[in-house]
């Protein structure tokens, strides 16, 4: 009877053993995660502020800022004359930059104030409109097209949405005719999907995004500003 109550004390030990050691493992494994989905979000806010703040570089007013910049670098560079030429290549260097990337930041925004005409002026556009026209959704070849023409207009769209997010095929064609200006009820048609998914879609897309959540209008408001 002695041996017995003794066997059954050492299994109750081990089994307590054995759970406290898978206790702690989930508990370790589930610290690990959330950690590690802190560090991901992390890592795509500071992508969409980069983002944000290359947009604000290459609209009009950074652009203005960096003129007022270089006048004030010219002026610097004036006042140095031939004295402290260490000095003055430093300020001719950064001078040389922001020039660069004026010219850099004025080119894209000449892109983009004809965007709108290049998109809808192109074949893709119209073939899109004949097919809502239809109620027919897009092929494989549709999306490469239309994909084609957004990048030459915005460039690198495609590329900063998949740094954000690994993205499905739906996301992507959804934040795609997003981009072209498509009413819901379009975007529905031409990725053959409802209403409700694809606004679904795009709630989602910014929760993942953000790390909070937003309206379907949040994400697109997004889209529109890459």
């Amino acid at each position: 009877m002695d041996l017995m109550t003794t066997i059954l004390t050492d299994r109750e030990w081990f089994l307590l053993l054995i759970g406290a050691v898978t206790y702690v493992t989930l508990f370790v494994l589930t610290v690990q995660n959330s950690r590690r989905k802190v560090l991901d979000l992390q890592e795509r806010l500071n992508k969409v502020r980069a983002m944000q703040v290359e947009q604000q570089a290459q609209s009009r007013e950074g652009i203005e800022q960096n003129r007022q910049r270089i006048a004030e670098l010219e002026g610097l560079i004036r006042k140095l004359g031939d004295e402290n030429s260490v000095l003055r290549l430093e300020l001719e260097e950064k001078k040389t930059r922001l020039d660069y990337a004026n010219r850099m930041a004025e080119l894209e925004d000449e892109k983009r104030s004809q965007a709108e005409s290049v998109i809808f002026g192109s074949e893709i556009y119209g073939r899109m409109q004949q097919l809502l026209d239809r109620g027919d959704c897009m092929g494989n070849n549709d999306w490469r097209r239309l994909a084609q023409v957004v990048n030459s207009v915005y460039t690198n769209f495609t590329e900063r949405l998949y740094e954000l997010y690994r993205m499905s095929d739906q996301d992507y064609h959804v934040s795609l005719l997003i981009k072209v200006r498509l009413q819901p009820k379009d975007i529905a048609t031409l990725t053959a999907h409802s209403k409700e998914s694809v606004a679904s879609t795009r709630s989602r897309l910014y929760q993942k995004v953000f790390g909070r959540k937003g309206s379907s209008k949040d994400w697109d408001d997004f889209v529109l500003s890459l």
